[in-house]
């Protein structure tokens, strides 16, 4: 592995006495996502794996420090390429995965290189999954139970998060964000909403993010009061007939100030602007005319910082 890009904020931290780790990358922020690991009595399986090959490997260097067991499953919490391009890695695993999910995957939609071509991504083959979910699913993996629940179109349209409940510890994936803004643009505002309020019925002690630091199920709440606000804003933007750019250089951030990747309030408005006219939720947008608001929203390239 290149030295150079290696993460050194990159950790595993034990989540309870049970055998789960959170993989954290602090620095969250585009490409750069967290991880989950489960340790049973004779495999590990991994919860998502990273954007690049080199914070791939890392990830796996971590893993071997804890335990020789061979990776032998992977859970994909959804099909962003910063969540799935390290599965080559850890090949020949069984990964596991939404069947949209799957879908999404062999469109290669998205595809991060297209976006950012000067990030050193590395060799990543593309692995699609070979074993699908549709409502949900159980893993046991020692002793450890793991619900792998679907809750409809949220973040995208084949969310899952993983549900340990007798540790009480969520992987929420990217249904939830912590200290950056939540982004649903490739899935619901309503949808990510409703996933939320199941989420938060869960009442667990402990959420890991798809990115940012570990967080209370407060986080939950605050995810979704934002959501809420984009909803209340593409409403007052239609009603004046301004587009979804517009509305957001014109909204005042408020509480939402301090949330890095601001720009996503644009991505968000041009979702919950189609769902004002009543569209099927999680139907397919256009990206690049959104993405093309967004930079200049941000007044510039969107920083990837894998």
């Amino acid at each position: 592995m290149n030295l150079a890009q290696s993460r050194p904020d990159a950790h595993l931290q034990r989540l309870a006495t049970a055998p789960v780790y959170a993989y954290l990358q602090d620095r969250g922020g585009w490409c750069v996502s967290n991880a989950g690991v489960f340790i049973g009595d004779d495999s590990v399986t991994l919860l998502d794996c990273t954007a690049t090959e080199a914070s791939a490997r890392q990830l796996h260097e971590q893993i071997r420090a804890h335990t020789p067991l061979p990776v032998t499953q992977i859970v994909l919490t959804h099909h962003h390429g910063d969540h799935h391009g390290g599965a080559g890695i850890f090949a020949p695993a069984t990964v596991i995965a939404h069947e949209q999910t799957r879908n999404a995957i062999l469109r290669d939609d998205l595809d991060l290189r297209a976006i950012w071509p000067q990030t050193q991504w590395g060799t990543l083959p593309l692995i699609p999954p070979n074993a699908t979910v549709t409502d949900r699913m159980t893993l046991h993996v020692g002793q450890l139970h793991i619900e792998l629940l679907h809750f409809g179109p949220a973040h995208t349209t084949g969310d899952i998060v993983a549900w340990l409940p007798d540790e009480g510890i969520l992987f929420a994936g990217d249904l939830v964000f912590s200290g950056s803004a939540p982004f649903a643009f490739m899935g619901s505002i309503q949808g990510s909403i409703r996933a939320l309020e199941h989420l938060r019925a869960l009442e667990p002690a402990v959420v890991v993010s798809g990115h940012g630091p570990l967080a209370s199920a407060e986080i939950i709440d605050e995810n979704a009061d934002y959501l809420r606000w984009v909803q209340s804003l593409a409403v007052d933007g239609v009603a004046a007939g301004l587009s979804p750019l517009e509305t957001a250089r014109r909204a005042d951030l408020g509480p939402y100030r301090q949330l890095t990747e601001p720009e996503r309030l644009v991505g968000n408005l041009h979702r919950a602007y189609v769902e004002h006219d009543n569209a099927v939720l999680g139907m397919e947008l256009p990206t690049h005319p959104t993405l093309a608001d967004m930079i200049t929203f941000n007044q510039g390239p969107l920083p990837c910082g894998a």
